[in-house]
Parts: structure tokens; C-alpha cells; sequence
């Protein structure tokens, strides 16, 4: 017999969570690629590096670029595809889920270091 440790909070129930995000840029099939990160806090870092590489593309010359959730959102909002499949460990498989639930987490995710 065997027990199921039960983690006391979300972060904790999602630390060790290989994550896929699937990412479209545009609607060209072609720019359709994915990242794997593993965890979920890695994943939302990784978002967040994709469009900070992004911003200092189109702003080369600035040298501290600062930007809020709601730039971030923008971006998540004009990518043609993104999406997240993240390992469950009580089934063995991998779970879909979609934009809103992405930036559900990334909300999260920007509060919890905002607070360290």
C-alpha cells in the first residue's frame, strides 16, 4: 500500500509539472513551434522571455524596457495559437489548456514574485 502525498497549496501542486506550450506567432502554419519547460513556473518565465526578446527586437536602442501585465496579456492575446499541456501526475498524461487559463497562471505567476 502506498500513500498519495497531498500538497497544502497550488504552487505546490503545480511546482514539479513538465509543461508543453504549443505556440502559433501568426497564421502562418509555418511559425507553429513548442517549448518545454519543467514546471509550470518555468513555462510562464518562458513566456515571459519570449516577449521580452520580442520588445527589445522592436526597441533595440532602449536599454531598460519595463512592461505591465496587460502588455503581456496583448501579446498573449495577438498570437494566433497558444495553448499548454501539463503533465498530471494522478493520470499519467498530459492536459490541455487554453490562452485564458495561460494568463490565469501567469497572473499568478507575476503576483507570487512580485511578493518575494
Amino acid at each position: 500500500m502506498f500513500f498519495l502525498a497531498h500538497p497544502s497549496t497550488l504552487d505546490e501542486a503545480l511546482a514539479n509539472r513538465h509543461s508543453i506550450i504549443l505556440m502559433q506567432s501568426s497564421p502562418n502554419r509555418a511559425t507553429r513551434t513548442f517549448m518545454d519547460y519543467d514546471s509550470i513556473s518555468q513555462a510562464m518565465d518562458g513566456i515571459c522571455g519570449l516577449y521580452e526578446r520580442k520588445l527589445k527586437e522592436i526597441n533595440p536602442t532602449v536599454q531598460n524596457i519595463t512592461y505591465d501585465i496587460s502588455d503581456l496579456y496583448n501579446f498573449i492575446d495577438g498570437l494566433a495559437d497558444l495553448s499548454a499541456l501539463i503533465f498530471d501526475h494522478a493520470i499519467h498524461a498530459y492536459l490541455p489548456y487554453d490562452r485564458m487559463w495561460i494568463k490565469n497562471r501567469m497572473f499568478h505567476h507575476l503576483k507570487k514574485l512580485a511578493s518575494h
